[in-house]
C-alpha cells in the first residue's frame, strides 16, 4: 500500500511520517457567496506575495505561506507564542466554480480569493418580447 505513512523516518526511537513532524499555522478565513461566486479571505500576517504559493490540483485548492518576522537588530526573541511560521490550508472546491477563473489579490495581511461561478450557474435575467 503506498501512503503517507509508508514514508516513514526514525525520531527518538519512534515512526513518525514526514507530515507528522511537519507543523503549520491553519490561517482563520472567511468565505462569503453571492449570485456570481464565492469570495475568501485568509489571514496570513506577515506573509508576503513572494512567499505565498497557491496551487489548485483538479478541484483541491491549496494555500500556503510563510511569515517573515522581524527582529530588530541588536534584540534577541526571549518567547513566541508562535511555534512555526508556516501556514497551510487546504479546499475542495465545488464543481460548480470556474478554477482557471481563480483571482487572488493580498494587502496588509489578508488574502482575498474569488472564486467565480461557471457562467451557465449564475442566475440571469430572461427578456420577455411582446407578441
Amino acid at each position: 500500500m503506498n501512503t503517507r505513512k509508508d514514508i516513514q523516518s526514525r525520531d527518538k526511537g519512534e515512526l513518525q511520517t514526514q507530515r507528522e513532524r511537519e507543523v503549520f499555522l491553519r490561517p482563520a478565513v472567511d468565505i462569503y457567496e453571492n449570485d456570481k461566486g464565492i469570495t475568501l479571505l485568509a489571514d496570513l500576517p506577515g506573509v508576503s506575495r513572494d512567499r505565498l504559493t497557491l496551487q489548485l490540483e483538479g478541484d483541491n485548492l491549496l494555500l500556503e505561506g510563510e511569515m517573515v518576522v522581524d527582529i530588530p537588530e541588536g534584540m534577541e526573541a526571549l518567547y513566541a507564542d508562535v511555534k512555526t511560521t508556516r501556514f497551510r490550508r487546504s479546499f475542495t472546491l465545488s464543481r460548480e466554480l470556474e478554477g482557471d477563473k481563480i483571482s487572488a489579490k493580498m494587502q496588509d495581511g489578508v488574502l482575498t480569493l474569488e472564486l467565480p461561478k461557471r457562467a451557465e450557474l449564475q442566475p440571469r435575467r430572461i427578456e420577455i418580447s411582446s407578441a
